[in-house]
């Protein structure tokens, strides 16, 4: 099993960032229900900043810097950054980046997003 507190790649500190920004996004949802449904207008006061200043902020900085050290196109670099929006999006994007061969070393084998020709057909 990898080690999660290994942030030697930019790939990783995604990986780990993206994560973080999911597990702040869920305690700011919690604070929500908190202050809505139960009433605690106080509840979403420090999950909020946290989500704030660690996940979405945070998140964007390591997107644009892993944009850069990882070469992704434009539409990559905009749909990492949109998915810091949605609840979770950042962990969807992540699965989808390394998926496609987008996160260097932590994506799968084979999965580069380089077409490969069907053998016996050829190019005309």
């Amino acid at each position: 099993m990898a080690n999660i507190f290994d942030l030697s790649t930019p790939a990783k500190r995604f990986r780990a960032i993206a994560f973080w920004e999911a597990v702040t996004w869920a305690a700011l949802l919690v604070g929500m229900f908190f202050k809505w449904v139960l009433g605690h207008d106080e509840a979403i006061k420090i999950p909020g900043m946290v989500h704030g200043i660690t996940g979405f902020t945070l998140f964007v900085l390591v997107a644009l810097a892993t944009s850069r050290a990882l070469k992704w196109d434009g539409r990559t670099t905009l749909l990492a950054l949109v998915s810091s929006v949605p609840p979770f999006g950042t962990v969807v994007f992540e699965r989808w980046a390394a998926r496609t061969g987008r996160l260097g070393e932590l994506s799968r084998p084979g999965t580069a997003t380089t077409a490969v020709s069907a053998p016996g057909l050829s190019e005309a």
